[in-house]
Order: C-alpha cells, then sequence, then structure tokens
C-alpha cells in the first residue's frame, strides 16, 4: 500500500478536501492521510511514499525532517532541498535564460549589516552603489520586494528616489531587489502540476485579498492562452517544482513573469472561488495517485548521493543497500554567492 502524507499549517478546505478525494480515488494501493511527525532520529524510518509540503517554508523543524525524508527515498513535493537554495532574483536568471520575459530587476544588498557582522565584513562591497544608473536602468515607479519571502510581505511601490531610500531605510537585515512596474492590460495567476497540468486564473493584485481572483472573466485569446501555458512549464521546469503557481502580467500582449516561486500556494476555497478549488483538488489527487506509483525520481546528482553510489559499490553485493534511481533531468544551475550588505 503506498502512503501519502499532506503537511500543513492553519489552512484546511484544501488539505482535508485533498485527503478525501484521494481516498476515494478508486486506487486501492494508495491511501491518503495529514503528516504525523514527532523526534526525528537518525534510524528513523520514513512513513509516506510521498508528502506533500504545505507549510515547511514556515516550520524549520518540518524543512530539516522533510530533508531526511527525502534522503531515505520518500517523494517530497516540493524538494525540499532546492526549496531552501533557490530565491525571487536568481528565479528571474533562470527565466531569462529559458526565453520567459521578465520585469528590469536589481539585486541589492540589506540595508543594514546581517547579525554578527560590522562595516569590516563589508570589504568588498561597492559604497555608495551606484543609485544612478540603477534608477537609470530600472525607472520609475518601482517596486521594492525582498529577494526570497511571499504573501506581499514588505512590498513597497516606489515612486521616485524619495520613497525609495525611505523604504530602504525600513527594510532593515532583508536582502531586497528593486523592479521595474509592469502596467499590464491584463494578469494571470496560474496553477502548475507536475510539469504539465496548467489551470489559468485571471487575478488582480490590486483588489484586497478576498477579490484578487477574477470570476467569471472574458475568454483568454488562443495565442496569449498559449504563450502563457507555454511560459509557465517552461518556468517551473526549468525551476523543477513540481506543485508551484506562476503569475504573469501581460503589458502589449507579452506576458511577463513577476512571481513563480510559490511551491506552496493558496489552494483555499474562500480565496480562489469554487471552480478553482475544484480543479486544483481533483487535478492535484489524480496526479498525486500517478506520481506516488512512479516512485523516487532524484531530480539532481547531489554529491552525497554520488558518494554514497560510490561506497555502496565498494561492498559485498548482498550488503549493498538499494540505489536510488538515476537522474531524469538536467543538473540546476547553482546560485551566485556574490551577495553582499550594505554598510550603514
Amino acid at each position: 500500500m503506498k502512503k501519502i502524507g499532506v503537511l500543513f499549517g492553519q489552512e484546511r478546505s484544501f488539505p482535508h478536501a485533498l485527503i478525501d478525494r484521494i481516498n476515494r480515488s478508486g486506487d486501492p494501493g494508495v491511501t491518503a492521510e495529514p503528516v504525523k511527525v514527532g523526534g526525528i532520529g537518525l534510524a528513523t524510518r520514513p512513513g509516506y511514499d510521498l508528502v506533500l509540503d504545505r507549510i515547511s517554508q514556515d516550520i524549520p523543524f518540518y524543512r530539516a525532517v522533510l530533508k531526511k525524508l527525502a534522503f531515505d527515498g520518500t517523494i517530497v513535493v516540493n524538494d525540499p532541498f532546492w526549496w531552501s537554495a533557490d530565491d525571487k532574483f536568481f528565479n528571474n536568471v533562470v527565466a531569462e535564460s529559458v526565453g520567459v520575459a521578465v520585469p528590469k530587476t536589481v539585486l541589492l544588498p540589506s540595508n543594514q549589516h546581517p547579525p554578527d557582522t560590522t562595516g569590516d565584513s563589508m570589504s568588498n562591497l561597492v559604497f555608495p552603489l551606484e543609485w544612478d544608473e540603477i534608477f537609470s536602468y530600472v525607472g520609475f515607479p518601482a517596486y521594492f520586494k525582498p529577494h526570497s519571502g511571499g504573501g506581499w510581505k514588505s512590498v513597497y511601490r516606489v515612486a521616485n528616489p524619495d520613497e525609495f531610500f525611505a523604504a530602504y531605510r525600513e527594510s532593515g537585515q532583508t536582502v531586497m531587489t528593486l523592479q521595474e512596474e509592469i502596467v499590464f492590460e491584463d494578469y494571470f495567476r496560474c496553477y502548475v502540476l507536475g510539469a504539465k497540468h496548467v489551470r489559468l486564473m485571471r487575478y488582480d493584485p490590486r483588489q484586497p485579498h478576498a477579490n484578487r481572483y477574477v470570476r467569471d472573466g472574458s475568454p483568454i485569446e488562443p495565442a496569449l492562452e498559449e504563450r502563457l501555458r507555454d511560459d509557465c512549464l517552461k518556468l517551473t521546469g526549468a525551476l523543477g517544482y513540481e506543485f508551484d503557481t506562476v503569475e504573469l502580467a501581460v503589458r502589449n500582449g507579452i506576458p511577463y513573469a513577476i512571481d513563480f516561486l510559490n511551491p506552496a500556494p493558496d489552494a483555499d476555497v474562500a480565496s480562489i472561488g469554487p471552480d478553482n478549488f475544484e480543479w486544483i483538488v481533483e487535478t492535484s489527487a489524480r496526479w498525486l495517485v500517478e506520481r506516488v506509483h512512479e516512485g523516487p525520481r532524484p531530480s539532481r546528482a547531489w554529491e552525497w548521493q554520488k558518494t554514497r553510489e560510490a561506497v555502496a559499490s565498494t561492498q559485498p553485493e548482498s550488503d549493498q543497500p538499494k540505489k536510488p534511481r538515476a537522474p531524469t533531468r538536467r543538473p540546476r544551475r547553482t546560485r551566485s554567492s556574490e551577495e553582499a550588505p550594505a554598510p550603514e
């Protein structure tokens, strides 16, 4: 019997509906339940064949547990190693490399020193920054937002340098980006599951949260719909996310990827509406059942995987642990480590 666990926090409508739908799927070889986890030891064996992660971005303990489960062969959606390493600025680097349009974006050091550092720690940082060059490149108005994170936290719309510097002072120790504003004629938030299932949803980020998902929107022009779907699949395929949302702002007919680091996206019926809710519950249930039958599928050749296989190859056949299946995707590009915080 294959067991699927759903790891979640305060949300209720989606996790319970998903579990119920999986258990009523008609597949006698699969069952689903909420994940139960306590202290984890080195010898603790995984109790699930697949875990859908909806909360580890907020609970570091869960993220550490999921890494152990993934190491031991549990399918974790999404990959906890990559999710820990990823950030929104790097997402834009990847998007450009696969031909998806993104706004002009600049990564900036934090306004205040990181914990346990001083001005002497910033020996390699150019100071002051090339503000005139940065402002000329991005333009105003612009959005000033964290390079990682979500939920529209600490996001500022700045209309001029004075507003920018006021927001910069407020940002404290957070590494931020300054990004070109895309004045859009249409905007979409799109579920993408398993790098193949796409749900295009009209969305208006200017509205209060409860009203952002547009009900009964007009039909999407076929060429634009094809471009939106293609861009969603390019982005999630390149980044390796199996459960994600992609936000695209359409300006002059061109979709610009605005936010696509959403590996635990909103799926509450009260916000996304009943039609979108039914789609995400049904499609997730069918895809997760399909996915758990596929078995582990490492997304990259981690060094510890290669080392473990090398050690196993020197052992007698009867003592060798079961080897993980070979990666089926290209290794992802690594992130630059040249970020540095700004002096006071």
